[in-house]
């Protein structure tokens, strides 16, 4: 297959990293030499110096030849256009990051796809959306539903009065008499732990399970938990993620969403219906706090300022809110939120990135989760008759150190696979894997 995405920034080199393969023929085209640099430096992929709208670059990415161009760049306007003249000089799929999926009442995807862009990637609907769920699942660090919530995946944050703490996971099998669930990754400080039966549980670790519906509140009271009641909700910035999720949440919750551009406060007054719409300086701590910022149950930071966002939700933190959510545009931070305190950091482009892949590979792959912090993925996949997965027991599969099928979806129920399980046609794996994996688990699906 051969695979050209124009845009070396977060978004395309997490792409590339995703996608290369021996298998596959990636070609990436940017106008940055240094970023362009670094990535091939780091990824098997032919680097294209050049503007991505020019013939000329296309042209030497052979573009008459490729299955599917990706289009990421920081410019919506660049990455339609490149889609729209790929598609034109012989592209067969192409898939654009625009950041409105709507306009103007107009349903962009049918628009845009008539002009030959066949998929649209919304990063700001996407992060919006998660923190929608990570609200109204309050006590998780991350939670993710397959198949309507048959399996779900979700990180939980372990202190030292979990009866989990200080414990292998084989001391503690017998917390789990049904095989109801399993710990699948750890995230502990700046490392990501894959679990095993030995693997120790520790104070301050943030453990990610993956459990059938029935199992997730004994989870949450092993892990000395309690749900959070949410009530009343912070946003800080209206920015387009501000504005989407302040849209999401205001009918369900007690919304207050800060500005400190007073015309930019106008206009989301304006399209909010239920919505208290503030002009405040982010960075006016004591106006924040006349505002009843201690009385808040959840603090979401989403202003382009990652460090702002940061700051404010520690602040949040130590005025007692419950939940924090603050997004952040530099990836290396992601690993952060553990060792400082915030509950959540999210990154648009990871989200995006990891929605990107599951359309590249649609039919293979049913659905893909990053988890924050995480130096992983977790996959759904179709398993296909006389697929390699269906040939033995799990326990006799010479099956990647570093991926765990950690749940399968099969007649419409939710399993937790353990030793001698064995994988059938028709069945959904879901599959915890390092990044750098992937291609080596697809083999046993294919």
């Amino acid at each position: 297959m051969k695979i050209i995405i124009t845009g070396a920034g977060a978004v395309g080199y997490h792409l590339a990293k995703m996608l290369s393969s021996d298998s596959q023929d990636i070609y990436l085209i940017d106008e940055n030499e240094d970023r362009l640099n670094y990535v091939t430096s780091h990824i098997d992929v032919i680097g294209i110096p050049g503007d991505a709208k020019s013939f000329e670059a296309l042209k030497e990415a052979k573009i008459e030849q490729c299955d599917l161009l990706i289009a990421v760049t920081s410019s919506e306007e660049t990455n339609l256009l490149v889609a729209m003249i790929a598609k034109k000089m012989g592209a067969k799929k192409t898939i654009a990051r625009i950041s409105d999926l709507q306009v103007g009442g107009i349903n962009c995807e049918k628009f845009y796809k008539d002009m030959g862009v066949d998929t649209l990637i919304s990063p700001v609907l996407l992060a919006s959306k998660e923190i929608d769920t990570l609200i109204k699942n309050s006590v998780f660090t991350d939670d993710y539903e397959f198949e309507n919530g048959k399996l779900s995946v979700f990180g939980i944050h372990i202190e030292g009065d979990s009866v989990l703490a200080g414990k292998s996971v084989k001391d503690s099998a017998h917390l789990n008499p049904n095989l109801s669930f399993k710990p699948i990754a750890i995230h502990r400080l700046d490392q990501t732990i894959h679990v095993n039966g030995h693997t120790v549980i520790e104070d301050n670790d943030i453990v990610y399970f993956i459990s059938t519906p029935e199992s997730i509140e004994h989870i949450i009271n092993l892990c000395g938990k309690e749900k959070l009641e949410i009530n009343d909700i912070m946003i800080m910035g209206g920015s387009r993620i501000g504005q989407l999720t302040a849209s999401m949440l205001e009918n369900d919750y007690n919304v207050t969403l800060i500005e400190r551009d007073k015309h930019k406060c106008e206009k989301i007054a304006g399209l909010l219906k239920n919505t208290l719409v503030l002009n405040i300086d982010v960075r006016d701590v004591e106006s924040l706090e006349e505002e009843g910022l201690a009385d808040m149950d959840a603090f979401i930071a989403v202003t382009g300022d990652s460090e702002s966002n940061i700051m404010s939700s520690l602040v949040a933190k130590n005025h007692g809110v419950l939940k924090t959510i603050a997004r952040v545009e530099n990836i290396d931070y992601i690993h952060l939120s553990q060792s400082i305190g915030i509950d959540t950091l999210i990154n648009k482009k990871i989200i995006a990135a990891s929605n990107i892949f599951k359309h590249i590979r649609k039919g293979e792959i049913a659905a893909i989760a990053s988890l924050h912090g995480v130096d992983a993925e977790i996959i759904e996949f179709n398993v296909k008759a006389g697929s390699k997965i269906t040939q033995m027991p799990l326990n006799k599969m010479k099956f990647p150190k570093s991926a765990n099928i950690a749940g399968i979806i099969r007649n419409d129920k939710g399993l937790i696979p353990f030793g001698d399980f064995h994988l059938a046609a028709g069945d959904r794996a879901v599959v915890f894997t390092a990044t750098d994996s992937i291609h080596q688990v697809e083999k046993y699906f294919q």
